[in-house]
C-alpha cells in the first residue's frame, strides 16, 4: 500500500480549512488544518505535506509572504493560494514566487476535488522525476524563489526533447542553463554546438549555419561542414536568438519541421537531428509584433520557457553565488579561504549589480587579485565603482534618513540603502554566522553534538558551515 498522501490547510475560517479537509478526505489523504501562521510553521517543520492550501489574510500575517518558506519546507509542498479577495497583483505576486495555482472562495466542491487530485499527482511526478544531478555543481546556485522555480522547469526540460527558450538579462546565466540542459540529457554524449547569432556575418550566414559545397560561391575553395550538420544528435545553442537575420528565419523553420535543409550549392537534401535551446535578451514577442521574428518560429522555439531573474530580484541567493565562485578561485589561485567582513558582505547585497551573476564573479575575482595576502575582504578590495556608488548611496540614504552607528568592519549596521528584506536577510547571515561559530566552539567541533544541539540534520548543518566557512573536525 502507497504512502498516504498529506494536505495542510492554513486558513482561519473553520469552516473552510473543514470543507477543504473532508474534500481531501475522502479522495485518501490525511489532512491537517492550521488556523495562523504561526501554528502552521509549526506543523511543517514537525512532518512533510504534499500539498497546501494557504489563505492569504491570516490573524498573524500575510500568507503570500511566507509563501517561499512553505515551499521549501519538509517534502516542498505544492501550494495552492485560497482567498476570498482576489486581486490581480496578488495573483501575479503568487504564481511568479512559484504557487501552484490562486483559487477564489467560493469554489464548487467538484472543482475542487478535481483540482486536488491533479495537484497530487503533480507533486507525485515530480519527486519521482527529481533530477539526480547536482545543480551546484552544475553552477547553478540560488534558493530564492525565481531561481527554484527556474531550477524545476531546467529538471523538467532536461528529461524532454523539447525546444527550450531562454530570456533574461545578460549576464543572467543563460548559456550555463542551456549547458546545463544538454549535459543531463539523452543527448549529452553529443555536441553541444554554439550559434553566437549576433557575431553572423550577414553575407555568408547561411554558408556558417548550413554548409556549402566548394566552388558555390567566391572563395568557397572546399567543402564546409555548417553548424547545423556539426549538432546532428546532439543540441544547437542559438544564443541572441532575435539577432538571427529575417532571411534566415524561414529555412530555419524548415529544418525544424523536417529535419532536413539543402547546404549551400549543394544538389540534395540532408538530414540534421538535434535538439534547439534559444537564449535572448530582448523580447522575441515585440519583434514578432514589429515583423523583424517570424512569430511561427517563435512558437518553434518556446515549447519550453525559463525566464531567468536579474540578480537584483534574487538578492537572498548573493551571498550563496558568492561562496561559490569564492571557493573556485580559492582552488585555482591555490589561496588560502579568506573571511568576509560583515561590510564586504554587505556591499555585496546592496549593490544592484546591473551585469548580474557575470559582473558579481568578476568583481570577486578581481577583490581576490586586489586583497592579496589579506586575510580578510573588505569593499575597499571591490572594484572602486561598486564600493564608490554603494557608498554615495548610503550617505544619500543617511541623510534622508538618520541611520545607525557604523559597524566594527566599517559596514552601516543601520541597513544603509537596504530595503526591509535585504536588511532582514543581512541580518540573519549575521547572525547565522555568530551562532554557527560559537556552537563549534561549544561542540568543540563536534558535529554530531552540534546537531543535537541545534536541533538540525547533519546535512543542514553541514550546507551552513560550508555557507559561512566555520571549519569543522575532520571525523566530525
Amino acid at each position: 500500500m502507497g504512502r498516504q498522501p498529506k494536505v495542510l490547510i492554513i486558513d482561519d475560517d473553520k469552516l473552510v480549512g473543514s470543507s477543504i479537509a473532508n474534500v481531501a478526505k475522502t479522495i485518501g489523504c490525511q489532512a491537517s488544518i492550521a488556523l495562523s501562521l504561526t501554528e502552521s510553521l509549526k506543523l511543517l517543520a514537525a512532518q512533510s505535506y504534499d500539498v497546501v492550501f494557504l489563505d492569504v489574510h491570516m490573524p498573524d500575517g500575510n500568507g503570500l509572504a511566507h509563501l517561499p518558506r512553505i515551499m521549501q519546507s519538509r517534502g516542498e509542498p505544492e501550494v495552492i493560494v485560497i482567498t476570498a479577495y482576489g486581486d490581480p497583483d496578488s495573483v501575479e505576486n503568487a504564481l511568479a514566487k512559484g504557487a501552484w495555482d490562486y483559487i477564489e472562495k467560493p469554489f464548487s466542491k467538484g472543482e475542487f476535488t478535481q483540482l486536488l487530485k491533479d495537484v497530487l499527482v503533480y507533486h507525485a511526478n515530480r519527486r519521482q522525476t527529481k533530477p539526480a544531478f547536482d545543480f551546484e555543481q552544475a553552477g547553478i546556485i540560488g534558493s530564492s524563489p525565481r531561481m527554484q522555480a527556474c531550477r524545476a522547469l531546467l529538471s523538467s526540460a532536461a528529461g524532454s526533447d523539447a525546444s527550450v527558450l531562454l530570456t533574461g538579462e545578460t549576464g543572467t546565466g543563460k548559456e550555463l542553463f542551456a549547458r546545463a540542459i544538454h549535459d543531463h540529457s539523452a543527448r549529452s554524449s553529443h555536441r553541444f554546438v554554439i550559434v553566437d547569432c549576433a557575431a553572423l556575418p550577414p553575407l555568408i550566414v547561411e554558408s556558417i549555419l548550413f554548409g556549402h559545397e566548394k566552388g558555390s560561391y567566391t572563395g568557397a575553395d572546399k567543402d564546409r561542414q555548417g553548424l547545423i550538420i556539426q549538432a546532428h544528435k546532439g543540441t544547437l545553442f542559438l544564443d541572441e536568438v532575435g539577432e538571427l537575420p529575417l532571411s534566415v528565419q524561414k529555412k530555419f523553420l524548415r529544418i525544424l519541421q523536417e529535419g532536413r535543409f539543402r547546404p549551400v550549392g549543394k544538389p540534395t537534401e540532408i538530414e540534421s537531428d538535434f535538439r534547439v535551446i534559444s537564449a535572448t535578451n530582448r523580447s522575441l514577442e515585440e519583434l514578432a509584433a514589429s515583423g523583424k521574428f517570424r512569430r511561427d518560429l517563435l512558437f518553434r522555439l518556446k515549447a519550453v520557457t525559463i525566464e531567468l531573474p536579474p540578480l537584483r530580484e534574487r538578492s537572498e541567493d548573493i551571498l550563496d553565488l558568492a561562496s561559490l565562485h569564492l571557493e573556485r578561485l580559492y582552488a585555482k589561485y591555490r589561496l588560502k579561504p579568506k573571511r568576509l567582513s560583515a561590510a564586504f558582505r554587505g556591499t555585496l547585497t546592496q549593490y544592484a549589480w546591473p551585469g548580474n551573476v557575470r559582473e558579481l564573479f568578476q568583481a570577486l575575482e578581481s577583490a581576490l587579485v586586489v586583497a592579496h595576502d589579506s586575510p580578510i575582504l573588505v569593499p575597499k578590495h571591490l572594484p572602486s565603482h561598486i564600493h564608490t556608488q554603494v557608498k554615495r548611496e548610503s550617505l544619500s540614504d543617511a541623510r534622508r534618513h538618520p541611520a545607525a552607528s557604523p559597524d566594527e568592519d566599517g559596514g552601516p549596521s543601520g541597513g544603509g540603502r537596504l530595503n526591509l528584506k535585504q536588511a532582514r536577510d543581512l541580518a540573519i547571515a549575521r547572525f547565522e554566522a555568530e551562532y554557527l561559530e560559537e556552537l563549534m566552539r561549544h561542540a568543540k567541533t563536534d558535529v554530531r553534538l552540534a546537531c543535537r544541539i541545534a536541533g538540525l540534520s547533519r546535512s543542514r548543518l553541514y550546507a551552513l558551515l560550508k555557507k559561512y566557512r566555520i571549519a569543522v573536525r575532520p571525523n566530525g
